[in-house]
This record gives C-alpha cells, sequence and structure tokens, in this order.
C-alpha cells in the first residue's frame, strides 16, 4: 500500500521502496525519527515511486530514495530506470538482501550511492542514509566481500566490457559494432582480448552461449527470466 506524508521544507526528503510491509514501516519510522529528514512517501515498488513522482511537485519530490531491489510480489527494480532518476538528481541508497549478485553490478552500473544488507544494524541504515545525502558512498562490508569477487575474474576494458555484454546477450557483431560505434574488426578484436583474458584466468571461452555464461557468473549480465525460472 502506497503511503504519502506532508512534505516539510528545510528538510531532506526521503522516500522508501519496500514490498515487505514490516520492514518498510520500520525502515520509515527510523528514519522519520531522525533530526532532518522527512520520509515523505513509502510504496511497494520502484514502478510505484515513479507514477507518484510524476504526479508530484519539486516540494515533494525526494532527495534520496531507500529501495529493495527484488520484489516477491511484483517487477524487481530496473537498472534502467535507477539509472533514469539517477541522472535527475535522484539519490539511490540500495536496502536490500542482495541475494542477486548480477543485478547489483547493474545497479552499481547505474550509478547507485550505496548498498545497505538487511542483516546490517539501524545504526549503519542511518550512517548510509546519511553519507548519501552528503554525497559520499556506502558498501557494507558484505557487499565489498561479494564485490571482491572470484579471483579467477578477469580485469576487462570498458570497451571490452560493453562488447562482451553487448555480444553475448545475442546481437551480431556489426550490431555491436554499431552500438559502440566502432568498426567489425574492432568489436571482433575486443572480443578476441576478452577470451584471452578468460584463457589466462583458467577459464576457457569459445563460444557466444560460452561468454554468456561467464558474464553472468561475474555479474555483467542478469540471466533472462527463462534461465532464471529454470
Amino acid at each position: 500500500m502506497d503511503e504519502a506524508h506532508e512534505a516539510v521544507p528545510g528538510y531532506w526528503r526521503v522516500a522508501i521502496v519496500e514490498d515487505h510491509r514490516l520492514q518498510r514501516l520500520r525502515t520509515e519510522e527510523l528514519l522519520g525519527r531522525q533530526t532532518g529528514l522527512r520520509v515523505v512517501h513509502s510504496c511497494e515498488t520502484l514502478d510505484e515511486l515513479v507514477a507518484w513522482m510524476a504526479a508530484g511537485t519539486p516540494l515533494t519530490r525526494p532527495h534520496v530514495v531507500v529501495l529493495d531491489l527484488v520484489v516477491d510480489r511484483g517487477r524487481d527494480a530496473d537498472p534502467a530506470v535507477v539509472e533514469r532518476l539517477v541522472r535527475s538528481g535522484l539519490r539511490v541508497l540500495v536496502l536490500s538482501a542482495m541475494a542477486s549478485v548480477p543485478l547489483v553490478r547493474s545497479m552499481i552500473r547505474a550509478g547507485v550511492s550505496g548498498f545497505v544488507g538487511k542483516r546490517d544494524s539501524e545504526d549503519d541504515i542511518v550512517a548510509a542514509v546519511w553519507a548519501v545525502l552528503e554525497r559520499r558512498q556506502w558498501i557494507t562490508p558484505e557487499l565489498a566481500s561479494v564485490m571482491a569477487g572470484d579471483a579467477r575474474r578477469p580485469r576487462l576494458s570498458d570497451q571490452e566490457e560493453r562488447a562482451l555484454v553487448l555480444y553475448a546477450s545475442g546481437l551480431t557483431l556489426d550490431a555491436v559494432a554499431v552500438a559502440l560505434g566502432v568498426k567489425r574488426d574492432t568489436v571482433k578484436k575486443y572480443l578476441e582480448r576478452v577470451k584471452a583474458k578468460y584463457a589466462e584466468a583458467g577459464r576457457p571461452v569459445r563460444t557466444k552461449i560460452d561468454l554468456n555464461r561467464e558474464a553472468i557468473r561475474d555479474g555483467l549480465m542478469i540471466p533472462s527470466q527463462d534461465a532464471r525460472a529454470e
């Protein structure tokens, strides 16, 4: 259920997206009692927040949203939507169990300002909100450990990673070249370097299917709905 609250000038405005009611109400209570913070909206999904913001005014627009990533009844948070919100000036703090490393990596690329795990303390949540509002980054030690990742994960350049993701997602070499603004031969060189780096890491890849599998394993891509259902 959506819950809206009166905006108070002079305070940092906070929105909460969390589909578990008890967790949402507790987060609302925790942040609402902090001097200088006001919870202006809380709801179950990111789509609901976007709709509420579209109908609102600058005086009700939140400065920061505390966002759960995975929704039990509905659509998970969309990295593309999060990226648009970040580009519009909204700061995003993820408060999540962070069970999906690929989704977490996608949110990092989308530009979120911080991550707090649901096993972290309430003091950590409050500290993270203030850090994000002060334009600092906040990453929980649990996530830092996860993101340190597999020691066998190849270190790819930005262009190599983009080429890998686009190609492994199903695009042709020509389509990847257009997306990257480079020649087809350049894309082939990127992918050859990607394969070489995976081989050096002891994870040989040869086919597009191999590349897709390893990109998902490394959190560079989110598995398709069909793959997750298997």
